[in-house]
């Protein structure tokens, strides 16, 4: 099992471990790497529990605030004619259509330290945009869950994969990501799991906040309020509710801070936070 640990550890392929080992690989690792009814998820999930916990807790301040991360990027595949499941998935970075997968990727970080926890690649749900093979699997083996999970929501693996770290005993105070995966079901989803979630707002219309008893989004609310002048740090800073008793089941309170976007200063980002104790500098 060595080799497998040092091949997710160190970024390499088990083939390249091998060479630059040397060790002499035993039958029972080439096995376990080229098995499909091995759980990976759940290794890398334990492995990275193990590292947490085991080593650098002791080292992180509780001082510190410690988080899980999520983002996906895009993982393209030049012979998808052949390999199963690859779709056209949206890359928002050229803002096209590119053939592959998408790489949703969890990990942990307490500022310092970053400690990836899990992945999973992403196809898409409509069979249309699927342009690589499909088999057909018994649905009760490990394998078809990793490809219902592969065609299912982006927001939906994030709460699969974060129920799984924290059964297997993985803690964070917050949880991070983009504006992706930022929408009140998904906020009001991890706050019900005992986490706070510092995300980035999306400027849409149609995500709404209750603010002053009214249903707004994000630009509403930040052209209808006065923002501070000067050279403060944040142009804004609100108190909001998120979620719909009639929708997410539960409202939760959060704050919205907008602050200038460095890269262009006549633009502005939203960020959210369910903790109302943190300090907006």
């Amino acid at each position: 099992m060595c080799f497998q640990t040092e091949a997710c550890t160190c970024n390499r392929s088990l083939a390249s471990v091998l060479l630059a080992s040397q060790k002499t690989p035993t039958i029972d690792s080439c096995r376990t790497h080229i098995s499909t009814g091995f759980n990976w998820l759940r290794f890398t999930i334990l492995l990275a529990e193990r590292i947490v916990n085991g080593h650098l807790k002791d080292l992180t301040s509780d001082q510190r605030a410690d988080c899980f991360v999520f983002d996906d990027s895009l993982y393209s595949k030049t012979g998808y004619k052949k390999t199963e499941l690859t779709a056209k998935v949206f890359d928002h970075v050229s803002m096209t259509y590119k053939k592959g997968f998408r790489m949703m990727t969890m990990g942990w970080t307490d500022g310092s330290s970053f400690v990836p926890i899990a992945s999973s690649l992403l196809s898409s749900k409509n069979d249309q945009n699927v342009i690589g093979t499909t088999k057909k699997i018994d649905k009760r083996t490990i394998a078809a869950k990793r490809r219902i999970m592969a065609q299912s929501k982006g927001t939906d693996v994030v709460i699969q994969l974060l129920d799984q770290a924290l059964k297997a005993g993985l803690t964070a105070k917050y949880v991070m990501f983009d504006t992706w995966f930022s929408n009140p079901h998904q906020i009001v989803q991890i706050s019900q799991r005992g986490l706070n979630v510092i995300a980035m707002v999306k400027k849409s219309s149609k995500i709404t906040y209750e603010f002053e008893e009214k249903r707004m989004n994000v630009k509403q609310i930040f052209n209808a309020c006065k923002k501070r002048r000067g050279r403060s740090r944040y142009l804004l800073s609100v108190p909001v509710k998120v979620g719909d008793l009639a929708k997410d089941g539960a409202q939760i309170d959060a704050r919205i801070v907008c602050v200038r976007n460095r890269s262009n200063r006549k633009d502005w980002i939203a960020l959210i936070c369910t903790d109302m104790t943190i300090d907006e500098n």
